[in-house]
């Protein structure tokens, strides 16, 4: 029961295989952990290595390089770096820095020009040069993987697998982070300070690439497990979105990061989750209706099936709390 299981996507993505047999696979994976890893995704491991290189290659950089495209300066986009402690989790400082991207969205779109918060476009910085390219071809590629994905969560719940799609993503609000986790500069660092700490993510899926030196730990009934990197593989896990809409049957399980391995740690989480304007509600199977309060049990003791409103108004509700100095900028 602790060990997070590996799903084959193949006949999710587009290749042969039993899609019921994924999707049942994928179903106990929610009930039982809220997490997965996934192989045969379908997003091209070169792709993969350049990003990861010019990631390397970005945060080598002299800080004042990578200020100059400082979060700060994204205005209502939420786009851009964050340095060391910039991020807060539960009121703590995060021991990473990050870069923080989105769909890339120009000027003349609807979206732009009525303000909506979280739209925009990307701060991209002058180099690495080919980050930019690579940056929005991934977030393509994890794109895609999300709708096939959401297609097998459909199907495990019993649903059209376009359940999702044609009510919550067709559309869907997509968030892409690079995040960097030094290495401690002491032991006492170490104890104390985590790379991030406890916490649920947001909305419905996270798609998680991360580079081979661990530190993702995931909460159990029976404790915290390690969920170590697997070659060829991504880390799935299900949001506060999917836990309200199921009724508390699939969980957004807590989990946290702590960088032990005295190296530079990388991560490369990719938020798909569902579109701004969606209204969140139960899904039409029994657990939903029968949803119960669960909030002494969860990290921020939120109930969130008590939320109600679009996830565009559960989203806005979280970001002044990661980055209360830029707030005003966004909300």
């Amino acid at each position: 029961m602790d060990e997070i299981p590996i799903i084959d996507a193949v006949s999710l993505t587009g290749g042969a295989g039993d899609k019921a047999n994924a999707a049942a696979a994928i179903g106990r994976a929610c009930r039982e952990h809220g997490f997965f890893y996934v192989k045969n995704h379908g997003v091209d491991a070169a792709l993969q290595d350049r990003l990861e290189r010019l990631s390397r290659e970005f945060f080598a950089l002299p800080d004042a390089e990578k200020l100059k495209i400082a979060m700060s300066r994204g205005g209502r986009a939420w786009r851009g770096y964050f340095p060391v402690g910039g991020e807060l989790t539960s009121g703590k400082p995060d021991l990473k820095e990050g870069l923080y991207f989105g769909s890339e969205l120009g000027p003349d779109h609807p979206d732009v020009k009525a303000r909506l918060p979280l739209h925009g476009q990307n701060q991209f910085p002058a180099a690495p040069a080919d980050l930019r390219a690579t940056v929005l071809a991934y977030v393509d590629a994890a794109t895609r993987l999300g709708h096939a994905l959401m297609r097998g969560i459909a199907l495990s719940l019993g649903l059209d697998e376009s359940y999702f799609h044609d009510r919550y993503t067709k559309d869907p609000l997509v968030l892409f982070r690079i995040f960097n986790y030094p290495a401690p500069r002491s032991g006492e660092e170490l104890r104390s300070t985590w790379g991030v700490g406890e916490h649920t993510d947001y909305g419905v899926l996270t798609i998680l690439k991360q580079d081979g030196l661990g530190g993702l730990e995931v909460k159990t009934k029976s404790g915290w497990i390690p969920a170590p990197p697997v070659p060829g593989t991504f880390v799935c896990n299900l949001g506060d979105m999917l836990d309200r809409m199921t009724g508390g049957l699939y969980k957004s399980t807590p989990h946290r990061v702590r960088n032990a391995s005295g190296k530079d740690r990388l991560s490369w989480p990719f938020f798909f989750d569902p579109s701004f304007h969606a209204q969140v509600k139960p899904l039409p199977i029994p657990e939903a209706a029968a949803a119960r309060d669960d909030s002494q049990e969860r990290w921020d003791k939120a109930n969130v099936h008590a939320f109600t409103g679009t996830y565009g108004d559960y989203l806005l509700g979280k970001v002044g709390k990661v980055f209360p100095d830029l707030k005003d900028g966004v909300l």
